[in-house]
């Protein structure tokens, strides 16, 4: 069966906290019907290594399935519905 998740890029290098939380919290607020039904996954990059921490701690409170990921010049978040 092939894969049909869709990853919501969003990109806030630069932004530092709370802004990365905030703008974060509204982009799940907005596609929370996508996440839910598992139809898209959040794919956050950021290079405010706060934001590693803030933003997922936010999203397991709000149920979501959380990865980090470390590139070589950002942090890679990954929220997804956890199934």
């Amino acid at each position: 069966m092939e894969n049909t998740t869709e990853d919501i890029v969003l990109d806030i290098r630069g932004q530092i906290c709370p802004a990365c939380l905030l703008i974060t919290l509204s982009e799940l607020n907005s596609n929370r019907e996508r996440l839910t039904e598992a139809s898209a996954r959040l794919v956050i990059k950021t290079d405010h290594r706060d934001a590693t921490r803030t933003i997922p701690g936010a999203a397991l409170a709000m149920g979501y399935g959380v990865a980090v990921t470390q590139k070589e010049r950002y942090y890679e978040i990954t929220l997804e519905h956890k199934k």
